[in-house]
């Protein structure tokens, strides 16, 4: 069944794990002050398309809490260290998840600058237009290369570079972190299971996983 932005999205509670620290993966950090992380916010080799950002990194404490996990992520690249569940009561989180994209975007921008970050959707029916996914790129991009990570709300499965696959049949939110050759792989920080924390994707695939919902950057 096609679904909408502004739909509700749910993780399944297979596989979620609580962890609070660093999981050892690209672009994520295993201990460091905020200070640190800011003097330390990315590896970058532009010359070469290639830039990551420097993720502390926590797993979501239960199956809801995708979506303020995901957003925690994404500011731990600025040394933020914001707790989750407060971030969970601004965005209106229940057992039922965090409504949509919409919802995550004005708190990343309370906690970045007013208007930093954007809401955009890719309909369904266009996730394999070549616009839509060089849009995508592009964000990824100039978010990354800006030292911020973007959130993305995603639904169904989708395989990673390696092979493996990540399925999320009722909806889940993840950061992206970095990029390589160009924007055209992406680097994901999963907070679903600690054990898959990181793992990189070729943004088309990402575009489709993205499909009927949205990502702010």
């Amino acid at each position: 069944m096609a679904t909408t932005l502004l739909r509700k999205t749910v993780l399944t509670a297979a596989g979620i794990a609580a962890t609070a620290g660093g999981i050892a993966g690209p672009a994520l950090a295993a201990q460091a002050t905020p200070a640190e992380r800011a003097a330390q916010v990315v590896t970058n080799d532009r010359k070469h398309g290639e830039r990551e950002l420097d993720v502390r990194y926590e797993a979501q404490p239960n199956f809801y809490f995708c979506g303020p996990a995901a957003a925690r992520n994404a500011l731990s690249v600025q040394g933020k260290n914001i707790d989750v569940h407060a971030m969970a009561e601004e965005m209106g989180t229940t057992e039922a998840g965090t409504n949509s994209i919409n919802d995550i975007t004005p708190v990343l921008n309370k906690e970045t600058g007013k208007d930093v970050y954007k809401s955009t959707e890719i309909p369904v029916d266009k996730a394999r237009d070549r616009d839509k996914v060089e849009k995508l790129r592009a964000d990824v991009v100039r978010t990354v290369d800006d030292g911020r990570a973007v959130v993305a709300n995603i639904a169904g499965t989708a395989t990673d570079t390696d092979g493996n696959t990540h399925s999320f049949e009722g909806g889940h939110y993840i950061s992206v972190v970095g990029y390589r050759d160009g924007g055209k792989i992406v680097t994901i920080a999963d907070s679903a299971n600690p054990n898959q924390a990181s793992y990189r994707m070729d943004v088309d695939e990402l575009a489709r996983w993205i499909a009927s919902r949205g990502y702010s950057s």
